[in-house]
């Protein structure tokens, strides 16, 4: 997906859960029911089934995803073309950690991507939230799930919408020229209903893809 030509700062490897575990047999449901075409039942929790190892196992595959999307239109996501991150004129975002970046700083779609990509593919260290929640769950498989769990998981799927978001205001058209908007829309929707179905996102957060994010769901009513 990615050509040779395309920088590979910010495009990461893929997190892989190990096979053999538990989280593993949990992706492997997921891809199952997915398979089905019923996103909205997909994205409910399995019967028996811890929700902050459901969540966790979903937030490393829409990482994965939204990795690779982000990977095929790097090449049109420079420094140059987008000097802030951002989804359209009247939503901009700034990037902070808590540790190494405690206020929010302004930059380029790109280094937002790059921080976060960078963060959630690391088992080194502990320097943002990010990184704690990689490295206490597929890092080091099996310990048990850090107190402020949810609270980290939300931080990072709403980091990850602001890719979604940013793609589809600034980037779109290079989607379409590349064929891919079928796979956006795809993962886009998945993810809407993921974080829908256990509140994971604000509503005001999702207001730059309001209008998309309806008009996804009103086909499945």
């Amino acid at each position: 997906l990615v050509s040779g030509s395309r920088s590979s700062k910010t495009f990461k490897p893929k997190k892989n859960i190990p096979e053999g575990s538990h989280q593993y047999e949990l992706l492997k449901h997921a891809e199952a029911t997915l398979g089905s075409g019923n996103l909205r039942q997909a994205v409910m929790l399995p019967e028996g089934e811890d929700l902050n190892e459901w969540i966790a196992v979903n937030t490393v595959d829409f990482f994965n995803q939204i990795n690779m999307l982000y990977g095929t239109i790097t090449e049109f996501c420079t420094e140059v073309s987008c000097p802030v991150m951002s989804a359209g004129p009247r939503y901009e975002y700034h990037w902070a950690d808590g540790t190494n970046i405690k206020k929010p700083i302004k930059c380029s779609a790109p280094k937002y991507i790059d921080y976060l990509m960078t963060a959630g593919t690391s088992c080194s260290g502990t320097s943002d939230q990010t990184k704690r929640l990689i490295r206490a769950r597929w890092c080091v498989p099996g310990v048990p799930f850090p107190k402020n769990f949810m609270s980290v998981a939300k931080t990072i799927l709403k980091r990850l919408f602001r890719v979604y978001a940013h793609i589809y205001h600034q980037h779109f058209d290079s989607v379409m020229r590349l064929q891919e908007e079928a796979h956006l829309n795809t993962s886009f929707k998945h993810f809407i209903f993921f974080v829908q179905e256990f509140n994971l996102i604000d509503r005001r957060e999702l207001a730059p893809l309001q209008e998309l994010i309806e008009k996804l769901g009103s086909k499945d009513r």
